[in-house]
């Protein structure tokens, strides 16, 4: 073999070898930069010390997968925190009317108890178990809405005609807590591939919300947009001004620390999972001290055969 033949494969041969050297060192590198994070030492990202394509992609990768454990705990604390206080605040909602109730069974035992005292207890008896049996339809509802055994049944639906319906139903109620409702309805079709059932609850859910919360005017409407149909209710808010907005729909929250048990806080969480089972959206926006929860749902029109 020629002498600068044989001096190029040594060369090779020694290049090659120190090559897989350094690949050793790189990979007994990562295995320990892995076995410190693992054991708690460092939580820094992997990193290698020399140019190769196969090592950074595996170095890539590594760094893809702790992000995703490290996501994944953080998504498991937060469902362990955000259960506890469902937990907790359950036990408060379903507490207050119980012992309401327990307090006026014992009035009723009373001797010599007037007649028209024992009717007012048993009027808020029956008035707090109606409240007792609503907050347990309300928790039944919100875990089969995340079933796939919860069903709709979904059909064309003229929100133009559906929606004034059910807000006259509640203008009596609103009256009452002083709101003053101002309707600005569209006079076009409104047609969504819906079921009837759930959009009535997600109104009624809406409107209950205003009645409970807001004062003064309440501003209600219905509109076609860009191939869309979006009902939208809007009211004064200050005291929700610079809050995370998303937390009106996590299940069990209520912007009254005190929870005065006029509510469980679950008729936003309910209307947004059915409006998501009919392929809409319900949001909530802030415009100055204005609170707008809007919900929209596609645009059915006559050419086309919309199917959830």
């Amino acid at each position: 073999m020629p002498i600068g033949i044989a001096a190029v494969s040594v060369a090779v041969a020694a290049f090659c070898l120190l090559r897989l050297v350094l690949v050793q060192r790189e990979v007994r590198s990562l295995a320990r930069q892995l076995r410190r994070y693992n054991d708690g030492e460092s939580s820094g990202k992997v990193a290698i010390g020399m140019p190769d394509r196969r090592l950074e992609t595996l170095a890539a990768e590594i760094n893809r997968h702790t992000d995703l454990i490290i996501k994944a705990n953080a998504e498991q604390k937060r469902t362990e925190n955000e259960l506890r206080q469902a937990v907790a605040n359950i036990s408060h909602d379903l507490r207050t009317p119980l012992t309401s109730i327990l307090g006026y069974i014992q009035l009723l035992d009373s001797k010599g108890l007037p007649e028209d005292v024992r009717r007012e207890a048993i009027g808020v008896i029956r008035k707090r178990t109606t409240r007792l049996h609503a907050l347990l339809n309300d928790f039944y509802e919100l875990a089969m809405i995340d079933s796939t055994d919860y069903a709709l049944k979904p059909g064309r639906l003229r929100l133009d005609k559906l929606i004034p319906e059910i807000m006259m139903g509640f203008y009596d109620q609103m009256k009452e807590r002083g709101l003053e409702p101002a309707f600005e309805l569209t006079d076009n079709p409104a047609e969504v591939w819906a079921d009837e059932s759930a959009v009535r609850r997600i109104v009624e859910n809406l409107v209950v919300n205003a009645i409970r919360h807001a004062s003064g005017t309440l501003n209600i409407s219905l509109a076609v947009r860009e191939g869309t149909v979006v009902f939208a209710m809007a009211n004064a808010a200050p005291n929700l001004r610079g809050s995370d907005l998303e937390l009106l729909f996590n299940r069990f929250y209520m912007a009254d620390a005190s929870r005065s048990g006029l509510s469980s806080g679950l008729g936003l969480s309910i209307a947004r999972g059915l409006m998501a089972k009919m392929g809409g959206s319900l949001n909530a926006t802030m415009q100055g001290d204005v609170l707008c929860l809007q919900c929209v749902w596609k645009l059915n029109r006559p050419e086309q055969d919309i199917r959830l």
